[in-house]
């Protein structure tokens, strides 16, 4: 019998912050290409609703270099498995990656100083750039 060998229980899922999506921009890091260096898993990135919401609003009411960059954040999104939250969640972007990230246990990719204490505090692995150049995770996956 044939083993399957890329079903979604092999993936690890890795939660998308929307400062993730500026790292490129930023740092010229291909986060796609050091993700799947850094972990050496098969991945599923995962953008939830809030996050493109507010990557959205930022593309809309941003300032012009705020609004290019949301917008070039938003095509690398595409490339994400987006999860609605359908309605059960009211608050910040950020609450909604707490939420999510603590009931899958799965790592979050985020440069937000506040967010990393926070899924820390709950034993939530945190990818985040290191020295303008890497990648590194803080945490056990």
């Amino acid at each position: 019998m044939p083993v399957e060998t890329s079903s979604k229980k092999d993936k690890l899922r890795v939660i998308l912050d929307s400062n993730a999506l500026f790292v490129p921009l930023q740092f010229k890091i291909d986060v796609f290409e050091e993700l799947k260096t850094l972990l050496n898993r098969n991945l599923e990135l995962v953008l939830l609703q809030p996050i493109k919401e507010e990557l959205e609003k930022m593309a809309k009411k941003g300032a012009p270099k705020m609004r290019k960059e949301a917008n070039y954040a938003l095509k690398l999104a595409e490339k994400c498995t987006l999860i609605k939250l359908e309605g059960m969640f009211a608050g910040s972007p950020d609450d909604a990656i707490v939420k999510v990230a603590g009931e899958w246990k799965c790592p979050v990719f985020t440069n937000d100083k506040a967010l990393r204490r926070r899924l820390r505090d709950i034993s939530v692995p945190v990818i985040y750039v290191r020295q303008k150049s890497r990648l590194e995770i803080d945490g056990r996956v």
